[in-house]
């Protein structure tokens, strides 16, 4: 996909290079079975002697939305950093799910910790009847902040999107569970499919707001969504399936009123790299939960 000259890799692009102390650069998707869906993600699982202008240039060079960096180790307690093709990320969804599974496949399933810069993010991760591991991961607090009628209206310029194509029911938040999001909700699924933005303009918002990316969604039923995340802050232009946005929108949610206890989100069939995430909101527990699968490519 291409907008604005930016492309979404959606082939796997040439290893870094960097010589024989190279570190080994794992390709996963994330959030689906299949290697053609889901969210691109590396994963390097020993970066204890990378700093962080080298973490950033092997994500440039690696091209996905985020990389995984376990820079400590202590048992099943891993210390992580993200970072896009751009710039270091506080927290990521799915890359978590990656490095999750990635671990699991040489250490066996069970519960890990992961210390992010957002905070302590408990993991677990659970082969199923197929096979295939899965991994749930739990947010740090979350929380919702109201948006200004001029950031709505910049968003809305910056989308393309008039305000009449907007879902009354659901009003614009800023929701966080790791990182900020906008959350803008569509009227029909047309409009969620015409993407169609000003990448310069809706950085510079998104810039100024600390956001990482727009999820951007649209309701097919009370427990069911299909969404979509502009990531251009990260150096892409859209995010195929975003686990850190998927927790932020469980709190957003949760918020406006009774919500169903399993929400499932359809994300990435528009870029054609199809992905199922799957939220949990558990009474009496403020947290967020997202779980899917993740197999490596390559």
């Amino acid at each position: 996909m291409t907008t604005s000259g930016r492309t979404v890799p959606e082939t796997e692009p040439p290893a870094p290079s960097g010589g024989d102390d190279a570190p080994a650069v794992l390709r996963y998707t994330a959030f689906s079975t299949d290697p053609a869906g889901g969210n691109l993600a590396g994963v390097v699982l020993d970066a204890s002697r990378l700093d962080e202008a080298r973490m950033l240039a092997i994500a440039a060079e690696v091209g996905y939305s985020e990389t995984a960096f376990v820079t400590a180790a202590d048992g099943r307690t891993l210390d992580v950093r993200y970072f896009s093709p751009k710039a270091e990320v506080a927290f990521c969804g799915h890359a978590t799910v990656a490095a999750a599974v990635a671990t699991a496949e040489r250490t066996g399933p069970g519960d890990l910790l992961f210390r992010t810069r957002a905070g302590e993010v408990p993991v677990t991760v659970e082969a199923g009847p197929d096979g295939i591991l899965r991994a749930t991961l739990t947010s740090v607090e979350p929380h919702t902040e109201p948006v200004a009628d001029a950031v709505l209206t910049e968003a809305l310029a910056a989308l393309r999107w008039p305000a009449g194509d907007l879902d009354p029911a659901f009003p614009p938040r800023i929701a966080y569970a790791g990182n900020r999001h906008l959350v803008l909700a569509a009227a029909d699924r047309a409009r969620l499919a015409d993407l169609d933005y000003d990448y310069d303009r809706l950085t510079a918002l998104m810039t100024s707001l600390d956001l990482t990316t727009v999820q951007l969604v649209w309701r097919e039923s009370a427990a069911v969504y299909h969404v979509r995340d502009p990531f251009p802050v990260g150096g892409v232009v859209e995010d195929p399936a975003t686990g850190a946005a998927a927790l932020a929108f469980g709190a957003y949610l949760r918020e406006l009123g009774p919500v169903p206890a399993h929400l499932t989100l359809h994300q990435g069939e528009d870029l054609g790299r199809p992905g199922v995430l799957h939220v949990e909101l558990r009474p009496g527990d403020t947290r967020v939960r997202v779980s899917g699968a993740a197999v490596a490519i390559g």
